[in-house]
């Protein structure tokens, strides 16, 4: 793949001025903004505690290096040198979708379309990448955004990659991800399909709906009453179930940072589908290319 190299430790951090500007950190490492000597600006991961010998590092880095779509991170290279493990990718302006929810920036349309790129992208890593992926750690940290708001899916080729057929790998058997997004497989030792992604990818849709993390418990827009995390789920099924107008439910539950403006039918259509996809039974779950096909179908509905 062009571009796509092996870094020195030296080189990185050079490029990083000694790891001086930190733009992100997660269970995985943390993320540091570089400029590369040909001036591209790159986001460089440095991976804590990588047990992975170089041999195998650089089999995995190199694969993830050919993955190639416009809603996954770009990979440009990596380090495996003594101990030091790490990943050298695109800098994404923006940051994360984590950290733009609450942006005036982050209007309805931009919205819609982040949902659709990231499904996009994780369709594509299940259905046509030659291996096959399952990132098991879909979240808004996780889902970036260009100059133009597009997003792109990160972290992917850190959950290890897993040849097709072999779901049942030994080392998925250990809990990964983060509370909140995690679909009731892991816990219940269910071997891991795609649809842990899926059921993930249905909490961040409910996220970029409402503005509410599954992680913390928040003041819900009515009456201040709590949503806590764990009822996230129940609370947009019982609203989504409760009689009386359609527009007046979704009103409800909608993020007040829209201030109203957004096209209900499309919002309606965002939380059906989000709700398909967390459905406790995985296998009542869409594909992820169902979803793209969910959420496309009404693109042009005006």
């Amino acid at each position: 793949m062009t571009g796509f190299k092996r870094f020195t430790y030296d080189e990185l951090k050079k490029a990083t001025r000694n790891f001086s500007k930190e733009i992100g950190r997660g269970a995985g490492g943390i993320v540091y903004k570089a400029v590369l000597l040909d001036d591209r600006v790159a986001a460089v991961k440095v991976l804590s505690n990588a047990t992975t010998g170089e041999a195998d590092f650089l089999a995995e880095a190199s694969t993830i290096g050919r993955v190639n779509h416009m809603n996954l991170i770009g990979m440009w290279g990596f380090c495996a040198e003594g101990k030091h493990r790490l990943l050298v990718t695109e800098f994404m302006e923006h940051g994360s979708l984590a950290q733009n929810l609450s942006s005036p920036e982050l209007h309805w349309k931009r919205r819609f379309d982040i949902a659709v790129g990231t499904a996009k992208g994780l369709a594509y890593l299940h259905d046509e990448c030659l291996e096959w992926v399952l990132h098991c750690d879909v979240k808004p940290q996780n889902i970036l955004l260009d100059s133009h708001y597009q997003p792109k899916v990160a972290d992917f080729g850190l959950s290890k990659l897993m040849d097709r057929g072999k779901v049942m790998n030994s080392d998925f058997s250990r809990i990964r991800g983060t509370r909140g997004y995690i679909a009731p497989d892991w816990v219940s030792n269910l071997p891991i399909t795609s649809k842990v992604d899926v059921y993930s990818f249905g909490i961040v849709m409910l996220e970029i709906v409402t503005g509410i993390s599954p992680t913390t418990s928040v003041h819900s827009m009515e009456s201040g009453r709590d949503v806590k995390h764990s009822q996230l789920v129940p609370w947009v099924r019982n609203k989504m179930k409760e009689a009386g107008r359609m527009g007046s439910r979704v009103e409800e539950m909608v993020d007040p940072a829209l201030k109203g403006d957004y096209d209900l039918k499309k919002m309606e259509i965002l939380i059906d589908v989000a709700l398909k996809c967390v459905e406790e039974d995985r296998n009542a779950r869409p594909t992820m290319s169902q979803v793209v096909e969910m959420l496309l179908r009404h693109e042009n509905d005006g």
